[in-house]
């Protein structure tokens, strides 16, 4: 079967990456810059490594930090009113998930009608035809691989939809594991667990191929063996680069052979209760790849072994149970909570989620097993309980 892949254009990865900031500028002859990022990065000085080579060139740059974490819809529709209603010529998008998806929906929509709420996944009614501003985008933690996505993710009412088309890929991506470094435990720990999902998801996916397969395996390798020590020492330099480039792989796996079951069901759990993409994916993570387990057996040992584990000789399914184990483990291991207790949801609201997850087919299309609702209803009670059990 032949499979489509797409990658960023241009990619610039690793320590010092930044440098090369300059050059893409010039190339685009901008004069005028939107820089979308988060407010904490300015307040930190992040910023200050963007807008100062921008300044001694002589180029205008504009930061734009209303950006909120699993920015509400709201919030895109009044980025892209902003950036229409001035004359930008390129956006650089700087910080983490929520900048980044911010940055690509007002480089391409500032030039289209409408508003975003058009053009979303689930209810939207246009069609983007256009690339609309060129975009750099600069990731500052390692974890959503929105750098080298078509992907922008916006919070609804209760759950999440997405504006996606390959005209929000960046022109460039600017991958620089040294502006990770001064990322808290608490999101090193949320966003390094998300980037560990997206390369297992990828490899578990319908979709998976040699091409995805060997990305995601080596993010794999490199997520699981600096995690630990990228959360209680955040400024180990190969840790850090690890997580990055592990981050950077697993954005490049999923884009190509897409997310499933644990991704539809965190939706709502960052939708209803406001729980960070990262923490909605780690508290699913072992939990849906153990109902799933008896339907990808051999990529779960396969898994296990990326992880840095010795397989059995016996070949009986013991390294998969293993591999949903060492999950839960490494969940734990990075301080974030082993059931959906733990994030203060009740009982009650298992119903509410389920409703919301089954939306999802776009994402549940992909799972190796088929998910229905009673599947989904069964791994949330699973997750509220924290007990891992596979499908009876």
């Amino acid at each position: 079967m032949s499979a489509k892949i797409t990658f960023t254009p241009l990619s610039y990865t690793g320590w010092g990456a930044l440098d090369h900031l300059m050059d893409e500028v010039k190339r685009f002859d901008a004069k005028r810059i939107l820089v979308v990022t988060d407010p904490l990065l300015e307040k930190l000085g992040i910023t200050d490594k963007v807008t100062e080579p921008l300044a001694a060139a002589g180029i205008q740059a504009e930061l734009y930090t209303e950006v909120v974490p699993e920015p509400p819809l709201e919030v895109g529709e009044k980025l892209v009113r902003f950036t229409r209603e001035r004359e930008f010529d390129l956006v650089i998008g700087l910080g983490g998930g929520s900048a980044l998806d911010l940055a690509k929906l007002a480089g391409v929509l500032a030039t289209h009608e409408g508003d975003v709420a058009d053009y979303l996944n689930l209810t939207g009614t246009r069609s983007l035809t256009h690339k609309g501003l060129p975009k750099i985008l600069i990731p500052t933690t390692s974890g959503t691989g929105s750098e080298v996505t078509n992907i922008a993710v916006l919070s609804l009412t209760t759950t999440k939809d997405v504006v996606t088309h390959d005209y929000l890929l960046p022109d460039a991506a600017i991958v620089d594991p040294a502006l990770t470094v001064s990322l808290p435990p608490k999101v090193t720990a949320a966003t390094g667990i998300d980037a560990l999902t997206h390369a297992i998801e990828a490899y578990v996916s319908v979709n998976a191929n040699p091409v995805t397969d060997g990305l995601a395996l080596q993010a794999i390798r490199l997520i699981s063996g600096s995690i630990r020590t990228a959360v209680t020492d955040g400024s180990n330099k190969e840790a850090r680069s690890d997580m990055s480039y592990g981050s950077f792989l697993a954005g490049l796996a999923f884009f190509n052979a897409g997310v499933a079951g644990v991704h539809a069901l965190a939706y709502p759990l960052g939708g209803q209760f406001h729980i960070s993409h990262g923490e909605s994916n780690a508290v699913l993570l072992p939990y849906v790849m153990g109902y799933i387990r008896p339907s990808c057996e051999k990529r779960m040992r396969d898994i296990y072994e990326a992880m840095g584990f010795t397989l059995s000789e016996q070949h009986n399914g013991e390294d998969s149970l293993k591999c949903v184990e060492e999950l839960k483990r490494l969940v734990a291991d990075v301080e974030i909570p082993l059931s959906l207790q733990g994030f203060g949801i009740t009982e009650e609201a298992l119903e509410s989620l389920t409703a919301d997850a089954v939306k999802q087919q776009r994402l549940l299309a992909r799972s190796p097993m088929q998910l229905e609702r009673d599947d989904i209803y069964a791994i949330y009670r699973i997750a509220y309980e924290g007990v891992v059990r596979e499908k009876s």
